[in-house]
């Protein structure tokens, strides 16, 4: 239960609404009960009042011997009628024979042909209602209260519905009426419950409608979202719905749009610096010829081109984040197995552990290059790569391993910095111009992965986690495991890398 709390928005809107519902019928029902209780005990009065004048003008028009047989016609299951000719007992007194008489039976009625049996009621005195009215007397009823000329007294039997009243008649007597009702079910009744079931299952459809029309804009927004970390070419958002909804929608959109306006002023201004440094690069490549010192003519041709290089990787850089590579589905396995086959094929010492087909939703070009550069570090750094691609509980995880000296705890995350080598010589030979691995993490990082690196006993493994994506089994979780992860890029000083763990 807790669980579909957390997340489902249609579950917390049921609950919310059913709790209203229950809280709105109690505070109803608190306010009108006794509103309902009064309205009751006064409807019951008029009707007493009414019957008991009636009864009184049928007996002063009937012959005494025929009183009786009217009396007991009169009974109903929650009135008693009867007549005292010894004057009006105290309230006490009444009270108590009017709880009798309405504990007994009603009397047999028969017909011509037809005897009915006695019916015995199941009226049960309510002792705690009736002890607080125990103290109540004799009210003379006013002129205007009563219909009948003649003088009536009232009196209350408990504090519901129990009441009584006695009228002189005509030669003196008094007809007495005690009239009460069983106690009822109380508020829960069936039908009450049957409405109360209606009603909280016309409330939940409607909140099962409200909370979707909320949640779907919402998915829809999460999916974008997702959709854009991974640097995705995603689809304005349709803004349109509630306020709220349409508001939340326009920001991002505009959000979306003012990342891609960043990026690409960003890929412009790098391309137009790569660009613009090649003319004076060269000019000092021709000027650098007509230096006499043959030892310092060289050094500065071999400055000029290490800056060269530089550019052209700063260029190429640039216009590859350019390039807007369209997403799609292909077999990961076999994307990294083609390039270890490739590789092999160039003379590089690299081996592929085949397992099961996994599809994944990417840009196969970009993280083709992201494991190429791992993989060429494995190689130079560590003498060979092992890769392998494995679906992991949380992800994808493609592993290249090597046999290197590894990379100290403390310059694991320098690495990734561009242009940053640990081999300190600067020599193209034994080391790039520092982007390989920079390169593959922000590769990596725009489909929402990350690259980990590991010192193994012997050698290092570069990992390419990538997340798990929604619709389908979970996307193994890539770690490519690169042993000597040093990008053709970040260049490791082969001693430092001889002091693996």
């Amino acid at each position: 239960m807790m669980g579909l709390w957390k997340r489902s928005l249609a579950a917390r809107f049921i609950c919310f609404t059913l709790l209203s519902l229950v809280l709105s019928q109690a505070v109803v029902f608190f306010i009108s009960w006794d509103e309902h209780g009064q309205a009751i005990r006064k409807a019951a009065k008029g009707e007493i009042f009414s019957r008991c004048a009636s009864l009184a003008r049928v007996l002063e028009a009937t012959p005494p011997a025929l009183q009786t047989d009217i009396l007991n016609a009169s009974n109903t299951s929650s009135a008693r009628y009867w007549i005292s000719t010894s004057g009006l007992k105290d309230a006490p007194a009444w009270r108590e024979e009017a709880w009798e008489r309405l504990a007994q039976p009603l009397p047999r009625v028969s017909f011509p042909g037809h005897s009915a049996p006695e019916v015995k009621l199941d009226f049960a005195r309510n002792t705690a209602s009736s002890s607080s009215a125990t103290s109540s007397q004799w009210i003379d009823l006013k002129p205007e209260a009563w219909p009948l000329s003649r003088p009536a007294k009232f009196l209350y039997l408990d504090d519901a519905t129990g009441m009584g009243l006695a009228v002189q008649l005509a030669d003196g007597a008094w007809l007495n009426t005690a009239f009460a009702k069983p106690a009822q079910d109380g508020f829960w009744t069936s039908q009450s419950t049957v409405t109360l079931g209606l009603s909280a299952l016309l409330l939940s459809i409607i909140a099962v409608f409200a909370a979707r029309g909320i949640a779907q804009p919402l998915r829809r927004l999460a999916e974008a979202a997702e959709a854009l970390g991974r640097g995705q070419e995603i689809v304005p958002l349709p803004e349109t719905g509630p306020d709220d909804i349409r508001r939340t929608a326009e920001a991002f959109n505009r959000m979306q749009a003012r990342l891609h306006r960043f990026v690409d002023d960003r890929t412009r201004m790098l391309a137009a610096i790569g660009h613009d440094l090649r003319t004076p690069l060269t000019s000092l490549r021709l000027r650098a010829e007509f230096v006499p010192d043959q030892e310092v003519r060289e050094k500065m041709l071999s400055t000029i081109s290490e800056i060269q290089t530089m550019t052209e990787a700063t260029l190429a850089f640039a216009r590859e984040d350019a390039t807007a590579e369209a997403t799609r589905t292909v077999d990961l396995s076999a994307l990294v197995e083609s390039l270890c086959d490739d590789l092999a094929e160039l003379g590089y010492d690299v081996s592929f552990s085949e397992g099961a087909k996994i599809s994944y939703s990417c840009r196969p070009d970009a993280l083709r290059r992201a494991c190429r550069n791992l993989v060429e570090n494995a190689v130079r750094y560590g003498e060979r790569a092992r890769v392998a691609v494995e679906r992991r509980a949380d992800g994808i995880e493609i592993i290249v391993s090597d046999d290197g000296p590894g990379i100290p705890d403390s310059a694991k995350e320098q690495v990734f910095t561009p242009f940053f080598r640990m081999e300190n010589s600067r020599n193209r030979e034994t080391g790039g111009v520092g982007l390989g691995l920079s390169i593959a993490r922000t590769i990596v990082r725009h489909h929402g992965g990350d690259i980990t690196l590991i010192n193994e006993q012997k050698g290092l493994r570069a990992a390419i986690s990538l997340p798990p994506q929604d619709g389908g089994p979970c996307p193994v979780s890539t770690r490519v495991t690169v042993a000597g992860a040093k990008d053709n890029i970040n260049v490791l000083e082969p001693a430092t890398r001889g002091a693996s763990a």
